[in-house]
């Protein structure tokens, strides 16, 4: 009895092992390698079937149009101009004061406030379609 239960769980064992291989295996693309010198910076779609995307190539950026028909290019730039950070908008905090920054006074409520958990929106939400979808009140005829 015990020496089929060690062969069922080393089975099982090496079965497993084989689905977490092929598993790591499809999560890469065939063929495609990563490559430092090509690479997305950012996209941006711009209409329905078009975009712009800007691609390092080794040290320059290129800006591309791309369409459904065709990939076009707008412009070479050097890659640096495209990685430097933008700089973070300071905000200043008064932390002797009540009011946090970017809030506005007459604001109220929890942590929940604003979101899809919170009763006060499931309640605005209602209100509103009462309202899209009341029929209007009949004129008296003469």
């Amino acid at each position: 009895m015990i020496p089929l239960l060690l062969q069922v769980a080393i089975t099982l064992l090496v079965v497993l092992l084989m689905m977490w291989g092929l598993a790591r295996l499809l999560r890469r693309p065939f063929g495609i390698r990563g490559n430092a010198a090509l690479a997305v910076l950012g996209t941006q779609q711009v209409g329905r079937g078009a975009a712009v995307a800007v691609v390092r190539v080794a040290d320059r950026a290129l800006v591309i149009g791309i369409t459904d028909a065709q990939v076009s290019l707008l412009g070479e730039y050097d890659s640096e101009t495209f990685l430097t950070e933008p700089e973070e908008e300071h905000i200043p905090v008064d932390l002797d004061g009540d009011e946090l920054p970017g809030r506005h006074p007459a604001a109220t409520g929890g942590r929940l406030h604003g979101s899809l958990l919170s009763p006060r929106t499931w309640t605005s939400a209602v209100d509103f379609l009462r309202e899209r979808t009341a029929r209007p009140e009949r004129t008296a005829r003469r």
